[in-house]
């Protein structure tokens, strides 16, 4: 059977990027996260001190960054490097998710990325989780679902996400930041935070992993498995 394009948009912390890797794995499919490339931008542009305002600092940094995925098998992972170094870890700390959210938003990085991750799926095979998949990146992917949870729940998970790695970071800086994020993903001109309206919605305030991943497979096979068998 052919492979096709997932595209899964959604709020930070609704498990977007977990679903997505067990997807991609069940599928045997490449797993891009998006959100690490803009991530990892960010560390860059923080470590060297890059004013977010000034589109020609903007523009040199951006040709100065080199971003790959690497896939561990002892960790069944994709993981993200910046200019050769493995970043994985260091683009979930709590000082690069504060920013990150602002240098979404710069124009030249959107559409500098979003090239990128068009060229990533021009084979198909690609599972992609993020904000403006399947409405800017793929919107031609055959699979689309767009997914939220309630805030509360979001943050509580994203606490839980920075306390396995070491950070403890209080409840209300992490629900703050939430809400900063969503408000900057949904109101930015480029690209914003919108359901495409062909995606399938899911809530996944009260689902486990486990019942989103089930949820997944089952608009796979429906939309995916199914259709192509009537065409058959």
């Amino acid at each position: 059977m052919r492979k096709i394009n997932i595209a899964i948009d959604g709020y930070s912390a609704c498990g977007k990027s977990s679903t997505a890797k067990a997807l991609s794995f069940w599928l045997q499919y490449v797993y891009i996260d998006s959100g690490s490339m803009y991530r990892a931008v960010t560390l860059f542009f923080l470590k060297n001190y890059i004013n977010f305002n000034n589109p020609k600092e903007i523009k040199e940094a951006l040709d100065k960054i080199q971003l790959d995925f690497y896939y561990h098998d002892g960790k069944r992972k994709h993981e993200i490097y910046l200019n050769g170094l493995n970043v994985e870890d260091e683009i979930r700390k709590m000082y690069v998710t504060d920013k990150v959210g602002e240098v979404s938003a710069i124009v030249d990085v959107r559409r500098a990325l979003v090239r990128q991750q068009q060229k990533l799926g021009k084979k198909r095979g690609v599972v992609m989780d993020g904000r403006d998949i399947g409405t800017v990146v793929f919107p031609d992917a055959e699979l689309k679902i767009f997914m939220t949870a309630d805030i509360e729940v979001r943050a509580h998970r994203r606490q839980k996400e920075l306390l396995e790695m070491g950070e403890m970071v209080e409840f209300e800086a992490v629900l703050e930041n939430l809400r900063k994020r969503d408000k900057i993903d949904e109101t930015r001109v480029e690209g914003p935070l919108i359901q495409a309206p062909d995606a399938h919605f899911m809530d996944t305030t009260h689902m486990t992993l486990e019942e989103q991943m089930e949820e997944m497979l089952n608009l796979y096979t429906t939309e995916i498995v199914e259709k192509a068998l009537v065409k058959n």
